[in-house]
């Protein structure tokens, strides 16, 4: 270098930026070419390469940091998808589907960029068949749109995560919540799915139109793109079990003496055969700050939530039977909500779990875990946990669905304390770690996303793993649908 001169020195430095200009010159040409062909299938105003709408899709609730994809489409119907995904394919570009954005693990992250398919434009309720007991959506429509369209027709869909997700997304994700333990999580109300694979081509899963209650035709296509979280294909609509609304309903609130005892009763109530429809726990912190953000003054003791469906009569069979229960272990005569503004207010308190713990350390990040075990292991399992907790010295209040074995501890954390991150990410996979020492899983309805890849292998083990690679590879040899996630 020291030998060479100045006029051969400046050559090269011409020769070398030239080069650079003209590469990145072809890449934003490519790029331009390819965003105009998805410009001229949706249209100018459904098409968006804005650095902050491109963040706003980059993110979910959860603490992973944003991945924003390098442009957002609107598709408005099954075609548009259809052409855009084989544009994609066709130059290896990768594909995030998005919906609400209210999942828990960054399954919308675009870790490798690609093009954002938002499917909140394709919002129609279609096919409504009151006889048969179904209904089709497509991505757009939320849980609360589709009961607010049910309303006079004597049905609803039970499945009740929380957040007024999209229907698809809660596919996608085999959602559940607090209605699980009586009607199912998504996985068993999901019916049929339209389906736009990597390439472009349409499948639906059970067959063009079918909305059999049962079958025993070849391989369950529809489970198996249920829970697949974006990565075998984009949902663009959903064939939907519905359920009759009961004759009556009725909610209460009972307090114990002890995180041990609430449990306990659960799995008595359980094993008793009691249809209950929901069964919520919360612990003493979690009631404290469910206090604090709704207003409420119920005891900061661990609490059940619990409602009742059913005829008149069957309802007084089934309270009396669990009062019985709730005392035996020490709990306290229930609080009752029968109308339905007083049990929506009930379960809105419940649902506001997640922002009332957020709010216990203002200015901190939240993380849900999402253990899910065998019913008889659920008293050890919480009681080991919040034991852990403190020792820990961790803010995790505790919420879950324990009619299902499923619950939550909501960290509260300072992303800035590196301390603190360490103890929680050790605390969280103890806890998974648990679960899975008990026979349960990882996760019971949030997902696998980014964060659990590695605990999805202990989970299914190396073949269980090969397989679901054998599958992805099939589907998607480029790997290109929301690549980075599950496996």
């Amino acid at each position: 270098g020291e030998a060479m001169s100045l006029q051969a020195a400046a050559r090269i430095k011409r020769a070398l930026t030239y080069c650079v200009n003209s590469w990145t010159c072809r890449t934003y040409c490519m790029k331009k070419e390819f965003v105009d062909g998805l410009r001229t299938v949706v249209g100018e105003s459904n098409i968006s390469t804005a650095m902050a709408v491109r963040e706003q899709h980059g993110r979910d609730e959860s603490m992973h940091s944003c991945r924003p994809p390098d442009v957002v489409v609107w598709p408005q119907n099954v075609d548009q998808v259809s052409k855009m995904a084989e544009m994609c394919y066709r130059n290896s570009v990768p594909i995030v589907p998005f919906g609400t954005g209210t999942g828990l693990e960054g399954g919308v992250s675009a870790i490798m960029g690609g093009v954002c398919f938002n499917m909140t434009r394709m919002d129609r309720i279609m096919n409504l068949n009151a006889d048969d007991f179904h209904v089709t959506v497509e991505p757009g429509v939320t849980r609360k749109a589709l009961n607010n369209y049910l309303r006079d027709s004597g049905l609803w869909f039970p499945v009740d995560p929380g957040a007024d997700a999209s229907l698809c997304g809660m596919a996608a994700t085999s959602a559940s919540g607090t209605n699980a333990v009586r009607y199912g999580t998504m996985r068993e109300n999901v019916i049929n799915l339209e389906v736009v694979l990597p390439d472009g081509r349409i499948l639906h899963t059970a067959g063009k139109d079918r909305i059999f209650r049962k079958t025993a035709a070849g391989y369950n296509l529809t489970s198996m793109f249920v829970g697949s979280e974006g990565t075998l294909g984009l949902i663009t609509k959903a064939s939907l079990r519905l359920h009759g609304i009961p004759e009556a309903m009725v909610a209460a609130v009972c307090a114990f003496p002890s995180v041990q005892a609430a449990v306990d009763s659960t799995v008595q109530i359980l094993q008793c055969g009691v249809p209950i429809a929901r069964i919520e726990f919360l612990d003493d912190v979690m009631i404290g700050a469910c206090n604090k953000f709704n207003g409420l003054s119920y005891p900061v003791l661990p609490t059940l939530f619990l409602e009742f469906h059913g005829t008149e009569n069957g309802l007084k069979e089934q309270v009396q039977q669990t009062e019985e229960i709730t005392q035996m272990n020490g709990g306290s005569d229930f609080t009752w909500a029968k109308d339905q503004e007083e049990r929506n207010k009930l379960w809105t308190a419940r649902h506001n779990a997640w922002y009332a713990a957020l709010a216990l350390r203002p200015g901190c990040r939240g993380y849900s875990t999402d253990v899910c075990v065998p019913i008889s292991k659920l008293p050890e399992i919480i009681v080991e946990t919040k034991k852990d907790l403190i020792e820990s010295r961790l803010t995790g209040p505790i919420a879950g669905h324990v009619g299902d074995g499923n619950f939550h501890c909501i960290m509260v954390m300072n992303l800035a304390d590196k301390d603190e991150v360490s103890r929680v990410k050790d605390f969280t996979n103890r806890l998974a770690r648990r679960a899975l020492a008990m026979n349960g899983t990882c996760t019971g309805e949030h997902g696998i996303g980014l964060g659990k890849r590695k605990l999805l292998e202990e989970e299914v083990g190396e073949v269980g793993i090969a397989t679901m690679k054998q599958i992805k590879d099939t589907l998607d040899p480029k790997n290109l649908m929301n690549p980075g996630k599950v496996v």
